[in-house]
């Protein structure tokens, strides 16, 4: 399963949290650090804010988008463009006779054995494209709007970071009669403003990032893979998509199948 993680988005994140609890941790006590009402504030209320400005569906669904941009491995370009080639080939040698064994070979693509299950059921090419631009809509719609919920969740927690330290403050002022509670007001009042910060700037706004250059990827993965449907739909010159797909790629992503 380690195959499948992103090790670019592992390794910032043990990084950048693995330098935060070392600096605790060389301090004096980073018991210090834990308070539960702090963490109470700034994750209940950064999700309750959420669940406010959006439905609950769309926070649940999404969770995987954002796990995804976790533990999914970046695809290829080039190796995706190579294999479109070579299926359009294929096609136009074998005939579309040979696509229900394609398809069974390119499980891990759901986009690519969509499109190729059309072109085998004899849909017309205009209706492919149809069908396929819908879809793209509709994906692109999605990580919009999971990227929405991960930017507003990035503006919430600093915001409650901020109330808990207001809260905080309160209370350290209502009790400087008694030395002994101003430690524990004080320390709500300072790690809700660090907890707040750390969840905005370390988690949520990095996510949200990731997957807009995921979803940037998979667009032109997807366009690459509806243009190979097309191209095998109306029986075109396999040469003449490798050119097409070329126009999508940057340069060194570019691909050669056939030899000049």
């Amino acid at each position: 399963m380690l195959d499948r993680f992103d090790s670019a988005t592992l390794i910032g994140l043990i990084a950048g949290f693995g330098l935060l609890v070392l600096a605790v941790v060389l301090g004096d006590d980073w018991l210090n650090f834990l308070n539960l009402p702090s963490f109470m504030i700034v994750i209940g209320g950064t999700l309750a804010v959420t669940l406010i400005s959006f439905s609950l569906a769309d926070v649940l669904r999404s969770v995987p988008v954002t796990f995804g941009a976790v533990f999914r491995r970046p695809r290829d370009a080039s190796q995706a463009a190579m294999m479109a080639v070579k299926l359009a080939d294929e096609a136009r040698r074998k005939g579309h006779l040979a696509l229900p064994r394609t398809i069974s070979g390119v499980r891990d693509e759901p986009f690519l054995r969509k499109a190729l299950e059309l072109v085998a059921d004899g849909t017309p090419t205009t209706e492919i494209e149809r069908i396929l631009e819908n879809d793209m809509a509709s994906i692109q719609s999605r990580e919009r709007g999971v990227v929405q919920i991960l930017r507003r969740a990035a503006e919430v927690a600093p915001a409650m970071g901020l109330i808990g330290t207001l809260v905080g403050l309160v209370q350290m002022l209502n009790k400087l009669d008694s030395p002994t509670e101003i430690g524990p007001a004080m320390a709500l009042a300072l790690l809700t403003t660090l907890y707040g910060a750390v969840l905005a700037n370390m988690v949520l706004h990095p996510l949200a990032t990731k997957i807009e250059r995921h979803a940037s990827d998979e667009a032109t993965l997807n366009r690459l893979y509806a243009a190979a449907a097309c191209s095998i739909s109306r029986k075109e010159n396999p040469r003449h998509l490798e050119t097409f797909i070329n126009s999508l790629l940057p340069p060194l992503k570019r691909v050669q199948f056939y030899a000049t």
